[in-house]
């Protein structure tokens, strides 16, 4: 075991010297896989984890799935090219056709899908290409907390409603309500600065900006407004998309069929591949490189063909439903529990617990310390968010930090996760916020002497 530690400190030395700081997990997650199954990850070190990061979001079905090595090792026996720019090929042709199969039914009757770069930035870039092209008009529009791929966006940003930290302050329908009419005020005011947008990127799910499921009657009504405005309207599924949310498609939570879709992230069965679903009439670009020479990976078409089928086939979209709802109603204990834990929210797979700081009566377990008013959540705590990652780390639990000031803790775990598992993750994720609260009551007793 000791000389296992060492092999693995020697790499991660040897990372910090050769890479940057802007290292995004290394930094906070020192562990070096060497194996994975499912849910769980070997270090070098021997430990094993359970890991609640699914690889941003790529691993639908967890690491190594059989369905996924079996559909990579078909392609590679067959003697198939392994890029294939935009030919066709008939690994590609059962890609497109599974992927149609799971589209939203009014989408997938006059839709076309365009293939690009294989980061999700490529997509969204490519989307909001589609759409200037199509409009003849420039402007994109996003909501607040849209994700940094986003940051192609013009002018100011639509308000976002939120239970939590609900910008009008009062959060509910009441809130979603005033945020919509917000938007349409600001869609129709010659002075607003947002004179005929060429789109509207929204996400279900806000997954960077914390993990913040937007209202369904919300997404209706923005979806009534940019069709009245002949505004394309763009879903970021990037991380939402393959039955994540509880829906294949976040969309179709609220019936909506939006103009465009970005996908990304889960569709390539964990390997790099982004696709643009819009509507036929806004195929109006130029044929061109623009779309990147790597938007023909076979091995991730055929590895996202079996991700999209198995979880289509095996109804893992209703799992994640009924599993995701059954631990955010667990989680949401915490809140009663420790006034430092501010709000627990989700959808399906997607779950976030935010820290919150001293303003909210401090991160004690003082029953007399609860009392604190909903509508004014606490100061954002990024640090105990990231001792909490630190807790959970060292129970063998990977989680990853986003939202305000990165004090949300966020589960995206594999949808293949089972309900032992899921005990398991819920009883550590506890545990390590047991261990800030602790300590940070012991802070505050050293700090005030009583």
């Amino acid at each position: 075991m000791g000389e296992a530690r060492g092999a693995q400190e020697g790499i991660l030395r040897r990372q910090t010297a050769r890479e940057p700081a802007a290292r995004t997990y290394a930094r906070a997650l020192p562990v070096v896989p060497v194996r994975a199954r499912g849910l769980t990850i070997e270090g070098a070190d021997g430990r094993r984890y359970l890991d609640c990061l699914s690889g941003a979001g790529t691993l639908a079905l967890g690491h190594n799935h059989p369905v996924v090595l079996e559909a990579i090792r078909g392609v590679l026996d067959s003697g198939a090219p392994l890029h294939a720019l935009d030919l066709a090929t008939p690994v590609k042709d059962a890609f497109v056709t599974e992927l149609f199969r799971t589209l939203p039914p009014a989408l997938a009757e006059h839709a076309r899908v365009r293939f690009c770069g294989p980061a999700a930035t490529d997509a969204v870039e490519t989307a909001f290409r589609l759409v200037r092209a199509a409009t003849g008009r420039t402007g994109i529009l996003a909501v607040s907390g849209a994700l940094e791929a986003s940051g192609g966006a013009c002018g100011p940003r639509l308000p976002h409603p939120r239970d939590h930290r609900c910008p009008f302050g009062v959060g509910g329908p009441h809130g979603a309500e005033l945020a919509a009419r917000w938007s349409e005020s600001a869609l129709d005011d010659p002075e607003s600065g947002l004179p005929g947008p060429a789109g509207l990127i929204l996400e279900p799910v806000q997954w960077d900006g914390g993990v913040i499921p937007a209202p369904d009657d919300w997404v209706r009504r923005i979806r009534r407004l940019t069709a009245d405005r002949s505004i394309p309207l763009i879903a970021d599924e990037v991380q939402t998309g393959v039955g994540r949310t509880g829906a294949f498609w976040a969309v179709e939570h609220s019936g909506v069929t939006p103009d465009v879709m970005v996908l990304s992230n889960a569709i390539g069965g964990s390997l790099p591949l982004s696709v643009v679903v819009h509507r036929d009439d806004l195929d109006l670009c130029r044929p061109g490189p623009h779309t990147g020479p790597f938007r023909g990976n076979q091995l991730a078409m055929a590895a996202g063909t079996a991700t999209l089928s198995y979880v289509r086939e095996n109804g893992l979209a209703g799992r994640a439903a009924a599993l995701g709802a059954r631990m955010l109603a667990q989680l949401r204990g915490l809140t009663d529990e420790f006034t430092c834990v501010g709000d627990v929210r989700g959808r399906g797979l997607m779950i976030g617990v935010e820290f919150v700081g001293e303003d909210a009566g401090g991160c004690g377990a003082d029953p007399a310390s609860l009392l604190r008013p909903v509508d004014r959540p606490g100061p954002a705590a990024s640090e105990l968010a990231a001792a909490a990652q630190q807790e959970c780390l060292r129970r063998g639990l990977i989680v990853e930090l986003g939202g305000r000031h990165a004090s949300v803790v966020r589960l995206l775990p594999p949808l293949t996760i089972t309900d032992g598992q899921a005990t398991a993750v819920l009883d550590r994720l506890s545990d390590a916020v047991e261990a800030v609260a602790r300590g940070q009551t012991d802070r505050d007793t050293a700090r005030t002497g009583h």
